[in-house]
């Protein structure tokens, strides 16, 4: 059964997910992973591929909980609220707590967009075409989520938790 593991999955339709498709791409895991280590720290490729099947795993245990909950109350769609619900209900609160502040930041940052593109729409309705070619569409860059390790000593930088 061992050597089962990371072979392939099943969705809900009884077929066959490849496992390229069921796994994060192990380029993005490394980089992850190199964020937090010194400049000068190698990775091994058996290391990040351990690492890429254990956050796999992980986010999709998390988005299992949060979907039962969804099923449960009749919803279809899984959102922010129900993955913070999942990590506190799976016993991750050192988790679950700095992303609901991320999560709230996040809907002001979005909310921020939407007034701005409302009115950017609104300029274009009652502006004359040169007008038109003047006007550059805003954009507000994410904000990054980061989570401070206690002990570690890199949690300096906990972007909109400090």
């Amino acid at each position: 059964m061992a050597e089962d593991v990371g072979a392939s999955a099943s969705n809900d339709d009884g077929g066959l997910i490849k496992e390229q498709e069921r796994l994060l791409p192990i380029a993005n895991v490394g980089r992850i992973m190199k964020q937090i280590l010194p400049p000068n720290a190698k990775i091994s490729k058996e290391a990040k591929e351990t690492m890429q099947e254990c956050v796999s795993e992980f986010i999709g245990f998390v988005t299992s909980e949060g979907s039962e909950k969804c099923k449960k109350e009749r919803r279809k769609t899984v959102n922010g609220d129900d993955i913070c619900w999942a990590l506190a209900t799976l016993g991750f609160d050192d988790y679950a707590v700095p992303l609901r502040r991320y999560l709230q930041k996040y809907r002001e940052v979005e909310g921020d967009k939407a007034a701005n593109q409302d009115k950017v729409n609104n300029n274009r309705n009652n502006s004359t075409d040169q007008d038109k070619e003047e006007e550059q569409p805003s954009y507000v860059a994410p904000i990054p989520l980061k989570f401070g390790m206690s002990g570690s000593s890199n949690n300096s930088n906990l972007g909109p938790f400090n």
